[in-house]
């Protein structure tokens, strides 16, 4: 009896150790919350408070061969589950992250690159419907980075489905519709040419396909692959950056009623004034065509939206206070719909 006791007790011993190896590595939490308060000039504004909380965790480890091991898992409002990301490190080989969620992964991280003081142009707490280019970050995917060489770093992602839900482990996402896989890659380029001069110039490009089966079910309208491609440059030099890119999407849907491509041009200039305070401009235009590019589903400013932004932001410890004022033409594609919004956010870090 005492026997199987120790022998017990050794096994369980064993199994504490084992578990201990595995799950080595640290752990933290961070967090926020944001108040807004916004005005949209001669509209109708309701209530104009708004509050925003958020938490992370974020989990390291390393494994015995040198590779690292990197876990988020992010909340936002209401506890609400939003995304979750596992990045292995393999040193010179690269890293693979496998995401569900937070849309960062491929093209997504090219949807607006543009210097800002706080929040892209078109996303100040403004309604614009303007379009950003996604690619396979929609979905669940597997990305590959490679190692940086001669300043250029490059990306491949996979979404097995896309736009299917999250799923858990050991399970699928069995959602038998007329999309299917989609791809990006994407490539960033520093080409200093070892000169301080040319250290902050940046040069980007991304583009994605997204699969559509032919003739699924009665009535669809998707009848080829969806495209989407985005590229453009960013150059800092001491506290100055400005930036400018382009983007374009074909939806695949053939039809002459419907709008199928989207294009998009945007700029922007920011200035660090000190450690703590900083302003800047951006301006995004947004265009959109039918299958035949006239006029049989919108006039010419229906196809048009264009959004301009004046931002500030001022840190003090783990508060920022952030103004936009923003100018909006022809909001969600309708024409003469002009929105003057002034946005006011106090964001608080712990």
């Amino acid at each position: 009896m005492n026997k199987l006791t120790k022998v017990g007790c050794s096994a369980l011993c064993g199994s504490l150790a084992a578990i201990s190896a595995a799950n080595a590595g640290d752990m933290t939490v961070t967090g926020g919350a944001d108040l807004t308060w916004i005005s949209l000039g001669g509209g109708e504004t309701g209530n104009p408070i708004g509050l925003g909380s958020n938490w992370t965790l974020k989990g390291a480890g390393e494994f015995d061969n040198g590779w690292t091991v990197d876990y988020t898992i992010a909340n936002l409002n209401g506890g609400a589950f939003s995304a979750a990301n596992v990045t292995v490190g393999m040193g010179a080989l690269g890293k693979i992250n496998v995401n569900q969620g937070n849309s960062g992964n491929g093209l997504a991280a090219f949807d607006d690159k543009m210097p800002t003081a706080w929040e892209e142009s078109w996303g100040a707490g403004v309604s614009t419907g303007i379009r950003t280019m996604v690619g396979s970050g929609a979905s669940t995917n597997v990305m590959y980075t490679t190692p940086t060489l001669l300043g250029t770093t490059m990306t491949f992602t996979l979404a097995p489905q896309y736009g299917s839900a999250d799923t858990a482990d050991k399970t699928t996402s069995n959602n038998n519709s007329d999309v299917g896989k989609s791809w990006d890659a994407t490539i960033n380029i520093n080409p200093s040419f070892g000169t301080e001069m040319l250290s902050g110039w940046n040069m980007f490009a991304a583009a994605s396909e997204i699969q559509h089966k032919t003739n699924y079910g009665t009535g669809a309208g998707f009848e080829h692959n969806a495209y989407q491609g985005v590229a453009g440059m960013t150059f800092d030099l001491g506290p100055v950056s400005i930036g400018g890119q382009a983007s374009a999407e074909y939806t695949g849907e053939d039809s002459a009623v419907t709008y199928n491509g989207y294009k998009n041009v945007a700029y922007g200039v920011a200035f660090n004034i000190n450690d703590d305070l900083s302003v800047s401009y951006g301006q995004w235009e947004a265009r959109k065509a039918s299958y035949t590019d006239n006029d049989n589903v919108g006039g010419p400013n229906d196809r048009n939206v264009s959004a301009r932004s004046w931002q500030a932001a001022y840190t003090v410890g783990g508060a920022s206070i952030r103004v936009a004022k923003t100018k909006v033409d022809n909001a969600l594609w309708a024409a003469g719909s002009n929105i003057d919004a002034t946005t006011v956010s106090l964001g608080l870090a712990f």
